[in-house]
């Protein structure tokens, strides 16, 4: 016993640390700035080594040979001013974040997620409170992005009106989300994105073997409980009690539920139901308004998942929202509606500065070329250590963990690997599905550590606004534990599946 208590202490003690060190840097946007420069710095170090790389990039079905792009060349130094302005508009998260605020926004100010949460705390037993945050968080990622923006925000919510640390609350949403991004109970856009360059690499290859979007499905089933599993009990055992007593200025409202209020909840949800079953209408049947042709001519609704979903989120908050308002009789009139969106703008100042910056290192990162020299070195390095078998496999996960650290798109870093590893993996035997699956996993297991992943930034903001001390010292250090433990315990998961020739999804077994 004596034993495990230095150890937890000796965990505590590192984390700890690295929290300290984080949070000992410069403000977040400053950290950015500074690796800003350190990659046009060694941008135009690597160029000048000359070191170059030639892979297959499947989406485009060529063999591409490139090098570091020099950002300190001329050509380089006219990209950085000239881009600055189209790197911060267009940088993925800020439209999708800023969007479903104004929604969550009118639901927040109306009171509805207020009192929605003290009826939620009142049916969900507090035992299980955590592992409903986590699996909400993981069947987020059917609506692709949605999940950081609704749920890891809800998270904090959720325990911080139960008495408990709203980071821990934070940082178990966004372990579901994010950490177990590729786990769900159904099919979400990733699984045909995945399976569709699984499909293009085995093309290039002279294969005529065709991956489903259902490839990993059942493992994806499994992966979802599991993570569940230890999401919960990391949560608990190790980052609540790091992070200790909450002291700060979120003080959470323990009235009850008056009959006023339950009257706006049963209005909100009228005007909800009303709401899924008009896009239901616009969505589901065969010749549904948001089906659209897709590149190959399938009709489907992955353009609606993909550009029109963060603006149904807004309205999802925005309606019911209003009608609980209007309800309780906090919002009389439009200028109401509008001061509540306003307010939830006001909050996101700090946001739009480290968005600011965050996107110009992730354009210079991506323009330098240095994500993908370091992910086809990696590949390379894989491939020539000589491993086969369950090895090859974990060794695979490994290396899909660490290149996830430097290079956040998930289809972007598959695009160069399933060309070198699919039919490689393939030739000793193991399936195209069993190689997806791998990379999945350690894709997933490593986005809550990275500053690279593209929603990093809006969750330090969001911490920020239960402890005006924490930054990415903070979230890092919480985060590892996670990462750490879904990269093992998903890991011994595919070991499992592997010893007992397990099929990862309908007619998709593990080996060819």
């Amino acid at each position: 016993m004596a034993n495990n208590k230095t150890g937890n202490k000796e965990n505590k003690g590192v984390l700890k640390s690295i929290e300290r060190i984080g949070n000992a840097l410069p403000h977040p946007a400053i950290i950015f700035v500074i690796l800003s420069v350190a990659v046009i710095i060694i941008s135009y170090i690597v160029s000048l080594m000359g070191t170059t790389v030639t892979y297959m990039d499947a989406r485009q079905g060529a063999e591409v040979t490139l090098g570091a792009d020099n950002m300190l060349s001329a050509a380089g130094l006219r990209y950085v001013f000239n881009s600055a302005t189209k790197n911060f508009t267009g940088f993925a998260p800020l439209g999708t974040v800023l969007v479903a605020m104004l929604g969550v926004g009118v639901a927040e100010w109306s009171g509805l997620i207020n009192v929605a949460l003290k009826k939620l705390l009142t049916n969900v037993p507090a035992s299980l409170l955590t592992a409903v945050v986590v699996f909400a968080g993981i069947m987020s990622n059917i609506a692709s992005d949605a999940g950081y923006v609704v749920v890891i925000p809800l998270g904090a919510i959720v325990f911080a009106g139960a008495g408990r640390h709203p980071i821990a609350g934070l940082a178990a949403a966004f372990a579901g989300v994010s950490a177990g991004f590729s786990a769900n109970l159904l099919i979400g856009t990733l699984d045909p994105l995945l399976g569709g360059i699984t499909n293009a690499s085995l093309a290039a290859a002279g294969s005529t073997y065709q991956v489903l979007p259902t490839a990993n499905y059942y493992f994806m089933i499994v992966s979802t409980f599991l993570l569940t599993i230890l999401g919960t009990i990391v949560t608990e055992k190790i980052v609540e009690k790091n992070l200790g007593t909450y002291h700060g200025d979120f003080e959470p409202n323990k009235e009850k539920v008056t009959p006023l209020e339950n009257k706006g909840l049963r209005n909100a949800g009228i005007a909800l139901l009303i709401f899924a079953v008009i896009m239901a209408v616009l969505t589901v049947p065969e010749n549904a308004l948001f089906k659209e042709a897709d590149a190959t001519g399938a009709v489907n609704i992955n353009t609606f998942m993909s550009n029109g979903l963060i603006f149904m989120i807004l309205l999802v908050f925005m309606i019911p929202g209003f009608v609980y308002g209007k309800t309780v009789g906090k919002i009389k009139n439009t200028n109401d509606l509008v001061e509540s969106m306003t307010d939830a703008m006001k909050s996101m100042g700090g946001y739009l500065v480290l968005a600011f910056f965050a996107a110009q290192f992730v354009s210079y990162f991506g323009k330098s070329n240095l994500g993908t020299i370091l992910s086809v070195k990696g590949a390379e390095f894989l491939e020539g250590i000589g491993f086969t078998g369950l090895p090859l496999v974990l060794g695979f996960i490994l290396v899909s963990a660490f290149i996830n650290l430097f290079m956040g798109s998930a289809s972007a870093k598959w695009a160069i690997m399933a060309p070198i590893f699919v039919p490689m993996m393939m030739r000793l035997g193991l399936s195209p599905e069993l190689t997806q699956a791998a990379f999945r996993i350690g894709d997933s297991s490593t986005n809550i550590i990275t500053p690279l992943m593209s929603y990093f930034a809006m969750i330090v903001v969001f911490a920020k606004k239960y402890d005006k001390d924490s930054g990415i010292g903070t979230i890092i250090s919480t985060m590892i534990p996670y990462s750490i433990t879904f990269l093992i315990g998903w890991s011994v998961l595919m070991i499992i599946w592997y010893v007992f020739g397990l099929p990862l999804g309908p007619g998709a077994g593990l080996f060819v």
